[in-house]
C-alpha cells in the first residue's frame, strides 16, 4: 500500500478558498449556471472507464458498487482514504460482490492513504467518486476539475460559505471543460419523486401557499476513542459530531428534505431564515459541538414559508416527510401523492426505482454520450440553504440569503496534520456571533 504522509497540504484549503471565492464573487453569487450542454464540441467517451473512489466508508463503498453497475465497461482502479482500515474494508466488501468483483482492479500502488490520498486517486482515473466527510469536498472537486475528471459528488458539498463559494466556481469551470458533475442529492433521480414534483410544477395543487418538511430520526453511530488516536484522528473518525467536518446534521442529513422543498419551488431559494435548535438529548462531550435538533422557518420573496424541523433522538418517534400545500390541494413528496380533488394522483410506477443507482446510471450515460450533466447549481444552493438554517440557529438571529452567501466564517482547521485540535465552542444562540 502506498502511504501518503499526512503533512499539511499545499496549497492550504484557506488559500484555495480565498482564490476561488474571489472568482465566484466576481462572477456574481446569485447568477445561475448556464445550460449543462453550453460548451462547444462535446465528445462521447468510448472504451473502458477508470473509476476512482475518495472516501472509503459505507457510503463510498456503496457509490463504487453503483458506479460499476451503471456501465459494464467500468473498472475501479484507485482508492483513497485518510485511514488505511477504511480502504481495506471497502476493498474487501467490493471484492465479494459477485456481479462486479472482476472489475475491482485496485493494484497496491493505487491504494492511497493520508490527507493527500485524493491526489493519487485523481491521477489514475477518468471518473472520481467523492464520499469523504463533507469538509474536504471543495478541495477535492477543485483538484479533480483541474485534472479534467468527471465527478460524482456526495452531499453536502461543503460545511461553510467559503467552501460553497469555492465549489460553485469549480462547477463553473467543470462546465467550461464539458465535465459531468452528478450530485448525491439522490431524491432528484428517483422517478417517483420526479413525477410528483413535475405535477406540482404543472399546477396540480394550484399556487403554493406553504410547506412543511421533517427529518426526525434516531441516533447514529459513534466510533469511540482509542488511546493512540490524536484529537485530529478522533474528530475525523467521529466526523458526524463536529461542525467543521459534517456541517451539523441539518446539512449532513436534513439537506435531503430542504433540497426537495427547493425543488418543489422551482429551485427558487428562500430570502431569509429564522431558526432555533440545541442539544436536548445528545449533551455528552462525545457528541462534539453539533446540535441534536433544529427548527427553521424559511421565507421566500413571495411570502411563502416552509416550516422545517429535524432531530436525531434515540428512542423518539421518527418522521421523514415533505408536504406542499397549494390553493387547491396538497402534495406529499415523500409518499408520491397528490390530494387535490379531481387532480388526485398516486405513484404506481413499475420496475426498479433505486435512486442511488439511478444517479450513477445518469452520470455514466452522460459521459458515454458526450452530453454532460452539471448539478452544480442546486447542490451548492441547497447546501447553502442548510448552512443558512444552521447559522440562524447557532446565532439566534434571522439570517438572509445574501448574508449566508457572503459569510466569512471558515470552519477549516489550522493545518491538516495529526495532533492536537481545539474544538470550536458549542454555539449559544444570542451569544454566538454571525460572521
Amino acid at each position: 500500500m502506498t502511504e501518503r504522509h499526512p503533512a499539511p497540504l499545499e496549497p492550504s484549503r484557506r488559500d484555495l478558498l480565498r482564490t476561488t471565492s474571489i472568482a465566484a464573487v466576481a462572477a456574481g453569487t446569485s447568477a445561475p449556471l448556464a445550460s449543462a450542454n453550453a460548451s462547444a464540441d462535446p465528445r462521447p467517451f468510448t472504451g473502458p472507464l477508470r473509476v476512482g473512489l475518495i472516501g472509503c466508508g459505507g457510503r463510498g463503498t456503496g457509490a463504487a458498487a453503483n458506479a460499476l453497475r451503471a456501465d459494464p465497461d467500468t473498472h475501479l482502479v484507485a482508492l483513497g482514504d485518510t485511514f488505511g482500515d477504511h480502504l481495506s474494508n471497502c476493498l474487501g466488501t467490493l471484492s465479494k460482490e459477485a456481479d462486479i468483483a472482476e472489475r475491482v482492479k485496485v493494484d497496491e500502488d493505487k491504494r492511497f492513504v493520508g490527507f493527500d490520498a485524493y491526489q493519487g486517486v485523481i491521477e489514475h482515473c477518468d471518473v472520481v467518486l467523492l464520499a469523504t466527510s463533507p469538509h474536504f469536498r471543495p478541495m477535492h472537486v477543485a483538484a479533480a476539475v483541474e485534472a479534467g475528471k468527471h465527478l460524482f459528488v456526495e452531499k453536502p458539498i461543503a460545511t461553510d460559505a467559503p467552501g460553497v463559494r469555492a465549489m460553485r466556481e469549480s462547477c463553473r469551470r467543470a462546465e467550461e471543460k464539458n465535465l459531468s458533475i452528478v450530485s448525491g442529492l439522490c431524491y432528484r433521480y428517483q422517478r417517483a419523486k420526479r413525477e410528483t414534483v413535475a405535477r406540482i410544477h404543472d399546477g396540480a395543487i394550484g399556487d403554493i401557499v406553504c410547506m412543511q418538511t421533517t427529518y426526525n430520526t434516531g441516533g447514529l453511530w459513534h466510533r469511540g476513542r482509542k488511546e493512540d488516536w490524536s484529537e485530529m484522528e478522533y474528530q475525523m473518525r467521529n466526523w458526524l459530531y463536529f461542525a467543521w467536518l459534517s456541517g451539523d446534521h441539518i446539512a449532513e442529513q436534513h439537506i435531503h428534505s430542504l433540497d426537495k422543498i427547493a425543488w418543489a419551488m422551482g429551485d427558487v431559494y428562500p430570502t431569509k431564515c429564522t431558526s432555533s435548535g440545541g442539544r436536548s438529548v445528545r449533551s455528552d462531550a462525545k457528541y462534539g459541538n453539533i446540535y441534536d435538533h433544529f427548527n427553521n422557518v424559511y421565507e421566500w420573496e413571495n411570502g411563502v414559508r416552509c416550516f422545517s424541523s429535524c432531530r436525531q433522538w434515540s428512542g423518539a418517534a421518527s418522521d421523514v416527510s415533505d408536504y406542499v400545500y397549494g390553493t387547491r390541494g396538497s402534495a406529499n413528496i415523500q409518499r408520491h401523492r397528490i390530494d387535490a380533488g379531481p387532480w388526485n394522483w398516486r405513484w404506481k410506477g413499475d420496475g426498479p426505482d433505486d435512486m442511488y443507482q439511478n444517479e450513477h446510471d445518469a452520470l455514466f450515460a452522460a459521459i458515454r454520450s458526450g452530453e454532460p450533466i452539471n448539478n452544480g447549481e442546486y447542490m451548492c444552493s441547497s447546501t447553502m440553504m442548510a448552512i443558512m438554517g444552521r447559522m440562524s440557529a447557532y446565532t439566534g438571529q434571522t439570517i438572509t440569503w445574501d448574508q449566508a452567501w457572503n459569510s466569512s466564517e471558515d470552519l477549516s482547521p489550522p493545518a491538516y496534520e495529526w495532533g492536537d485540535l481545539e474544538m470550536r465552542p458549542i454555539a449559544q444562540p444570542g451569544i454566538t456571533r454571525f460572521s
